[in-house]
């Protein structure tokens, strides 16, 4: 197969941005949060081409530490945008998360990194990055979605082990639909991006069906133990 990817202009990239402009112009006639828009793509295009620098960078050091360094501050972060749609925002919640996203988000990019992969070395930063970036990105969504709900159902007087149950439930949903979804209606990223840099799509899809199950698992996981670790808070003693 021809493993060359088709290189993307910078005018081919500028036009990517016409769809993105007609919603941003539907949302300042419709008066629906233009400004939040703006932001958003702006911050994403700066963030997205910064992180294409950096990880030039990184990838040329190939040092053990650098990339561990990264992973570090790729907890921090995922842990506090997860605490961004709750109410409360103490440090305990804080706390709770990142404890969460780290244990289940650790065992489970060594477990997929070093055993099911085995990359070498085993801090090869073009297989421990990504795959960290799904996995942590994946906890991170699944507790702000439990974390939201359960203090919404604590609110309404649900006590704390049927709110657990609703919001372990509701936090699952968004992997639950891609699992049953994969294949079929869509074709992930990371498969998408296999098949067009030339990879055979069997290979592709092997490598799909480890993310996958390695989201299923860190989702339910982080949820479970942020939903937990919550439990021990008094005000959700009931």
């Amino acid at each position: 197969m021809n493993a060359a990817v088709q290189s993307i202009t910078w005018p081919g990239l500028a036009l990517a941005f016409v769809p993105a402009l007609i919603v941003i112009a539907i949302m300042w006639r419709w008066s629906a949060g233009v400004g939040k828009g703006i932001y958003a793509t702006a911050r994403m295009l700066a963030q997205l081409l910064l992180i294409g620098y950096v990880l030039v960078y990184i990838f040329e050091t190939g040092e053990p530490g650098v990339v561990l360094a990264v992973l570090g501050f790729m907890l921090v972060v995922s842990s506090w945008i997860s605490m961004q749609p709750l109410k409360n925002k103490s440090a305990r919640v804080y706390r709770n998360a990142f404890i969460s996203i780290t244990v289940s988000g650790v065992l489970t990019l060594a477990l997929v990194s070093q055993v099911v992969i085995g990359i070498e070395p085993w801090f090869d930063p073009r297989y421990l990055i990504p795959l960290a970036g799904m996995i942590f990105a994946g906890a991170m969504t699944t507790i702000s979605l439990a974390g939201e709900r359960v203090q919404a159902e604590v609110s309404r007087g649900t006590r704390y082990p049927e709110a657990r149950r609703i919001a372990m439930q509701a936090a699952l949903i968004p992997i639950i639909n891609s699992l049953f979804a994969v294949g079929l209606v869509s074709l992930p990223g990371m498969m998408t991006g296999q098949i067009l840099s030339g990879v055979s799509p069997m290979v592709a899809a092997k490598y799909q069906i480890v993310v996958m199950s390695m989201l299923f698992g860190v989702t339910g996981m982080s949820a479970a133990m942020f939903l937990s670790l919550e439990h021990s808070n008094p005000e959700n003693q009931q």
